[in-house]
This record gives structure tokens, C-alpha cells and sequence, in this order.
């Protein structure tokens, strides 16, 4: 696979080195991270789920942290003493960690188990001096005084 190579739009953008280092991770990142298996859904206008597989896991094997509008999911699966002879072994249960970039003003709410799924609720929560407003138009002409000298 081909690499991009964004450095003439750092010489020639302000204020957008974020966006670049974003689209330069995830080209990296896309090919080298399939587990554990999660999916995004929007549930509500403003509000999505992430669920990640993570059957095997307790609740204190696992780790949900953001910094940085990044959220960081790993799970470090603690040492056994499984004298367990396997003839098949295809849970996998081995360590992980996962990030998620978060756009502008979407927040962590809540983080769950249920089924083997680690739920992670987000919410986007926009201040309201960035939502849109609307501004009344007046509809009468502008008074006109006049001088007498």
C-alpha cells in the first residue's frame, strides 16, 4: 500500500495540522489494527454508541480513557495459571488498545458490559453560543428626520 505524503499542504495551510496528522494516522493505522471488532452507530441526532467485542474480558481488564478529543480503549487480560490443553483455541483473549478520534464536542457519557460487548455512549453537546440562531428582520423603513436651519 502507498503512504501519502502530506507535507506541501503543511507548507501551505494554517490551522489545519490536525486534520493532516488525523488522515496520516489512520492510513497507517487501517491496515495493522483489526481486533477486537467494534461498530459505531448512531442512536439518537446527538448521540452514538461504540461497541467492541470483548468477550473473555472483565470489567477490570478493561480501560476507557479520553485525552485530548481521543478516547483509548484497551484491555490487558490478566496472567493465568490455564493448565488448559486446547485443541482449539479461537476466542481470542490476548491485549489491546483502541483509539477513536472525537470530533469537536462529542463527550464520553456512560461505558457498560453487557454480552460480552463493551457499550461506550457518546454524546455530541454543541455550546449554545455555536448553534445556529435566527435574527429578526425589521420590516419598517428607517425614520428620516429632517434638519430645519
Amino acid at each position: 500500500m502507498r503512504s501519502l505524503d502530506f507535507t506541501p499542504y503543511y507548507r501551505s495551510s494554517v490551522g489545519f495540522d490536525r486534520l493532516f496528522d488525523l488522515l496520516d494516522s489512520r492510513t497507517n493505522e487501517a491496515t495493522s489494527q483489526s481486533y477486537p471488532p467494534y461498530n459505531i452507530e448512531k442512536t439518537a441526532e446527538n448521540a452514538y454508541r461504540i461497541s467492541i467485542a470483548v468477550a473473555g474480558f472483565t470489567e477490570d481488564e478493561l480501560e476507557v480513557e479520553v485525552h485530548n478529543q481521543t478516547l483509548r480503549v484497551s484491555g490487558k487480560k490478566a496472567a493465568s495459571n490455564d493448565k488448559a490443553e486446547y485443541l482449539h483455541r479461537g476466542i481470542a483473549t490476548r491485549n489491546f488498545e483502541r483509539r477513536f478520534e472525537l470530533a469537536d464536542h462529542v463527550i464520553v457519557s456512560g461505558a457498560d458490559i453487557r454480552n460480552g460487548l463493551l457499550n461506550i455512549e457518546l454524546t455530541r453537546e454543541v455550546p449554545e453560543a455555536l448553534k445556529p440562531r435566527r435574527i429578526e428582520i425589521s420590516g419598517s423603513a428607517p425614520k428620516v428626520q429632517t434638519i430645519n436651519a
